[in-house]
């Protein structure tokens, strides 16, 4: 009876549960059980404080947060459990990128999801702010990502304190300090990554307790981090301790070629499978340090995947090593060894051990055809990458040579890697033709031999591969017709191919069917010799997501007819050719692109309307396209998710709205040489690089002086506008500007003195306007600039000397056309890097200093130019620092004429003192200044003689020193500068032959003109006694010479005495003087009446 009771009651607890089960459930179904408030509250303080461009939270509104995007829920208590907001930071080929993050100050609010299992906020910006240490509290935490979203500061030690945690995930950040011993706590973690970031110190032994730990990565990259030293074959031995471990990383970390210990802990884990020491400075004193203390050394069998990027074995010891210690690896990455062995691999039976190999990278080694050719005789390997050896491989049967190469061209039998379907030889030394009766591997499914120098054609062969899915062959030299080539590939290969790189080389004909390819998904024919018009009715692959053909000859009319079948299309790219597009203005295309470059191509005169619909774009080039019409608002709003937009070069009108739009993307932005007027709106501060020269805008006050900061904008060039009155004063907010050009405008008044505060700032230009007064002493702080021109204005008072002392970087300095006075300050000879200095048309007087020989930038030859010469500028972007190059563009009085030089790479070099007051002689230092392209010291008051070492200018092209008060003769010298095409030493004093036999005489003769005592070709006027030697001559000058100074001598001692022995005695004798001033008003009467009657 009792146990019926109990049955009983069992059945009721049952029934009862089941009911309120299925009450829960039929709540849940009717969507009555909604998150928490609190909750609920906690996830709208977070997107509050977040700055959403790119609306990842915009369906965080109403009641229910479990609805939210990112937002998951318990199903039954409706607690959050879950909160994935990772941002995307993707880039596809070289055209296609994309982005979607947030940015902002994480709020505290997020303690109040107590629940939370699943954390994921990796790929978003939050570089101004540390780690919360409050993520410590979420204790019911079992799976955290914060990578790529560059936290600085520490790891929260707090973090220690996650009983629950199994994945902790800290890659790409700018974490440093050591890394903290607490995470050794979390017993239950099993992946660990703090790869790419900044720690010191020592790796905590404490990670030893981690035994569930199945991945570890560790970093040391941007800082110094070691392995803890125990002081016996160094530390490391924690890592046995991690019995669990599969996957192991260590990168630059400092200390472990002068040890042992931590490779011999790794050999006593029996279930590694990837093993990466990532540039840890290994040598071939590791290998030797091992062979005397651990001769019995090898790695685990389970050991499949070995990656040593970037060490710096010997080829021979290394293969040897790899031979000795391992045979089951399936990948095996060897890059950056830089050392050179004669030894072959062949000699240490590599290919002999290593038989479950498939894939095998290899660069920067020295890899000989002997090599290359054991390498068949691993019969498992698939994948074979041969990159940036520096070699070339032959025909499989030559001699060694003791160092470097071998010459000869590509086997032409590959099939020996019978099982061979990735094959690389990118970045080598190849030369010579691809052989016609080339055979490769019938597996292969991707082959490689971009960047060499291979030429010809390509063989019928490579149609032959059924399998092959991608052919790189570009930036070789291979010619022939592109119909003939592609007529080539026609075979059963056509079936799959999917990728087709020909891009920089030198085919040439017209454009072919490309249809017959119908899994194609990219094709690259840019930078060819391509021309002709397109056929009419060609068709493209329905497949295709890339299609690459700018920077040919093609010509035709395009029309969307052309487009129908292509849905999948991402990337089009018909830049610099002559196509004509007539797409109808309805026209709705099928596909959504992400990248449309267009420059040069006809699709105006109207805009094109079907951009409209284009949501997905990230770049856009349509420059030089012949438009002629307003732009229309929706485009800017278009404009939004952009990182590059050029509309350059059109005929565009109109004013561009204020609106309040935020430039996600901060885009390059390029609106030059069109007819846009009015006022710069604000928000084009967003941009990184802005160009909106050759327009007609009339104020930049409000884009100058908004309120807000611009992070980002490094480029601003406003020049040739109609812009007036003076510079806004408000510079300060700019804090990443590296180039200003106002140049070619109207602006007066002085230079503003914030820009004293734009530190950045590279390149200065702000000639052509009326500005007046001194350069602000507030400039002084701009110490990273790289050229100053503040040349035709009105500047006055003296050159500061500041301009020397503070601003030490200058390579090109203009003053020129203004009103600066004073002598030329020495404090310019410290610049020691100058290129282009220019100081003509000022009031400018005093000699030339001879420290100009200070200038050694004009000593030395620069066949090489260092990085820093190669202009750039980095801005702080989210996910890490972009370069972005710039150019110098230097105004110089050339032959006579102002010319406009892109002086990129300065190597013109250039002085121009012109049309001042200076005098004195020219200083003899100038001779050393070899590599002076232009000199110009016209129009002064110099003088003395032309140097004579002045032919060691050998690299001069033009050279005036006309109307000065120079004197002698033309040194022999001059005559040994071969590349002299500019002479002018007219209106001088110059005497004596000008030297024969040189190019001296094919120059006009007005550049010899004004030199009444010079004679002899290319001026009429013979030389006395026609052939003497030029020495002759000039010993008979300088005997001249002397007479003609002791004649001056003799004049000036008789005009001493007679001034003296007359007006003396008038000065000293009362009674001489009266009688010498009555006779001078006697003759002054005389002269006064018979002019009166006249």
């Amino acid at each position: 009876m009792m146990r019926m009771n109990n049955l009983i009651l069992i059945e009721a607890v049952l029934l009862f549960i089941t009911v309120d089960l299925l009450l829960v459930c039929a709540t849940v179904a009717r969507g009555k059980v909604k998150c928490a408030e609190q909750e609920r509250q906690a996830l709208l303080d977070f997107k509050a404080a977040m700055v959403d461009d790119y609306g990842m939270l915009s369906s965080w509104k109403g009641r229910d947060c479990c609805h939210w995007n990112g937002v998951r829920c318990n199903n039954l208590t409706a607690h959050v459990i879950s909160l994935d907001l990772h941002g995307e930071d993707m880039f596809g080929n070289d055209y296609t990128e994309v982005e979607r993050f947030l940015t902002g100050e994480i709020p505290r609010s997020l303690v109040e999801l107590q629940h939370l299992r699943y954390l994921n906020l990796s790929f978003n910006g939050f570089e101004d702010y540390h780690i919360p240490e409050f993520f410590g509290n979420l204790t019911s935490l079992r799976y955290l990502d914060l990578s790529s979203c560059r936290f600085g500061g520490r790891i929260p030690t707090q973090f220690g304190s996650l009983p629950h945690l199994t994945y902790l995930n800290l890659y790409w950040n700018e974490l440093e300090d050591s890394i903290p011993y607490q995470l050794g706590n979390l017993s239950k973690l099993e992946y660990l990554n703090l790869y790419l970031n900044d720690f010191q110190g020592t790796i905590p032994s404490q990670l030893g307790n981690l035994s569930s730990l199945h991945e570890l990565y560790l970093d040391g990259s941007g800082g110094s981090l070691k392995m803890n030293d125990d002081g016996n074959g160094g530390g490391g031995q924690w890592l046995s301790t991690l019995t669990s471990l599969t996957n192991l990383g260590l990168s630059s970390i400092l200390n472990l070629n002068n040890s042992y210990n931590w490779i011999q802990a790794i050999s006593n884990i029996s279930t590694p499978t990837e093993l990466s020491l990532f540039e840890c400075e290994l040598s071939d004193h590791f290998i030797s340090s091992q062979t005397l203390s651990l001769s019995m050394f090898k790695f685990p069998n389970s050991l499949s995947i070995l990656n040593l990027f970037g060490n710096t074995f010997t080829s021979s010891l290394l293969f040897q090593w790899l031979s000795n210690v391992t045979s089951n690896l399936v990948e095996l990455h060897l890059v950056s060894g830089l050392l050179w062995s004669s030894t072959p691999v062949t000699s240490n039976h590599f290919d002999i051990t290593m038989q479950s190999l498939e894939r095998l990278d290899i660069s920067y080694y020295q890899i000989t055809a002997r090599d290359f050719k054991s390498f068949a005789n691993i019969c498992t390997l698939s994948s074979l990458r041969i990159w940036n050896q520096f070699f070339t491989i032959s025909q499989l049967a030559v001699s060694l040579t003791h160092f470097k190469q071998i010459t000869g061209s590509i086997p032409d039998d590959l099939s020996i890697f019978p099982f061979l379907k990735d094959l690389s030889l990118i970045h080598n030394q190849l030369r010579g033709k691809i052989p016609d009766n080339i055979i490769l591997p019938s597996q292969l499914k991707a082959f490689s031999i971009s960047t060499n120098s291979i030429e010809g054609g390509i063989p019928k062969s490579f149609g032959n591969i059924c399998n092959l899915a991608s052919l790189d062959l570009s930036y070789n030299t291979l010619t022939g017709e592109l119909p003939v080539a592609i007529q080539h590939l026609s075979g059963c290969a056509r079936y799959s191919f999917q990728h087709l790189y020909l891009q920089n080389n030198q085919f040439n004909g017209t454009l072919p069917d490309i249809s017959i390819f119908p899994s194609l998904a990219d094709l690259y024919l840019s930078q060819n010799k391509l021309n002709g018009k397109v056929p009419e009715g060609i068709q493209f692959p329905s497949q295709l997501e890339t299609l690459i053909m700018n920077s040919n000859s093609l010509e035709g009319v395009i029309t969307d007819s052309l487009f129908h079948n292509m849905s999948k299309l991402k990337v089009l790219s018909l830049s610099g050719n002559s196509f004509v597009l007539k797409i109808n203005p309805d026209w709705i295309p099928p596909f959504q692109l992400q990248v449309i470059m267009l420059q040069h191509c006809m699709l105006g005169p109207y805009f094109p309307k079907w951009l409209k619909t284009q949501k997905t774009l990230t770049r856009l080039d349509i420059s030089n396209a012949g438009i002629s019409d307003i732009t229309p608002n929706w485009f800017w709003a278009l404009s939004t998710r952009l990182n590059t937009m050029n509309i350059s070069y059109n005929n565009l009108t109109g004013i561009i709205p204020d609106f309040p739009l935020r430039l996600t993307e901060y885009p390059s932005i390029y609106l030059a040489a069109n007819q846009f007027e009015g006022s710069i709106p604000a928000f084009l501060r967003r941009a990184v690089s802005l160009d909106l020269s050759n327009n007609k805008f009339s104020d930049v006050t409000s884009f100058v002086c908004a309120n807000d900061t611009a992070e980002r904008l490094g480029q601003l060039d406003i020049s040739n506008n109609y812009l007036s009155g003076q510079i806004p004063d408000c510079w300060e907010n700019f804090k990443s500007l590296a180039y200003i050009d106002v140049s070619n405008n109207s602006f007066s008044g002085q230079i503003p003195t914030s820009m004293g505060s734009v530190l950045e700032l590279r390149v200065l230009i702000l000639r052509n306007n009326s500005l007046t007064g001194e350069l602000p002493f507030s400039m002084k702080h701009c110490k990273n600039l790289v050229m100053l021109d503040a040349g035709e204005n009105k500047f006055s008072g003296i050159i500061p000397s500041w301009i020397g002392s503070s601003l030490q970087q200058l390579q090109m300095l203009s003053l020129r056309k203004n009103h600066f006075f004073g002598s030329i300050p020495l404090s310019l000879c410290f610049l020691n890097g100058i290129h282009v200095l220019d100081l003509s048309v000022n009031h400018l007087w005093g000699p030339i200093p001879k420290c100009f020989i200070n200038f050694s930038a004009m000593t030395i030859q620069e066949r090489f130019l260092p990085d820093s010469y190669y202009h750039s500028y980095t801005v702080n972007h989210t996910f890490g620092m972009y370069g972005y190059d710039y150019n110098i563009i230097s105004l110089l009085t050339w032959k006579g004429v102002e010319h406009i030089f892109e002086n990129d790479n300065l190597l013109l070099k250039a002085i121009d003192l012109s049309n001042n007051h200076l005098s004195g002689d020219i200083p003899s230092e100038l001779e050393n200044l070899v590599e002076l392209v232009s000199l110009n010291l016209s129009r002064n008051n110099l003088t003395g003689k032309i140097p004579s070492g002045i032919g060691r200018l050998l690299s001069l092209e033009s050279l005036d020193m006309s109307r000065n008060h120079l004197f002698g003769s033309i040194p022999s010298s001059l005559a040994q500068i071969n590349f002299l095409s500019v002479l002018d030493l007219s209106h001088n004093n110059l005497s004596g032959q000008i030297p024969t036999g040189t190019q001296l005489q094919s120059f006009n003769t007005s550049s010899y003109e004004g030199n009444q005592n010079l004679c002899g070709l290319p001026l009429k006027k013979m030389c006395p006694k026609e052939g003497p030697c030029q020495e002759s001559l000039v010993k008979t000058q300088d005997e001249n010479d002397g007479f003609i100074q002791a004649f001056f001598a003799s004049m000036g001692l008789g005009f001493f005495v007679g001034f003296w022995g007359i007006f003396g005695t008038i000065l000293f004798n009362r009674s001489w003087r009266h009688a010498y001033f009555r006779f001078l008003n006697n003759i002054t009467e005389k002269v006064m009446s018979k002019w009166q009657r006249w």
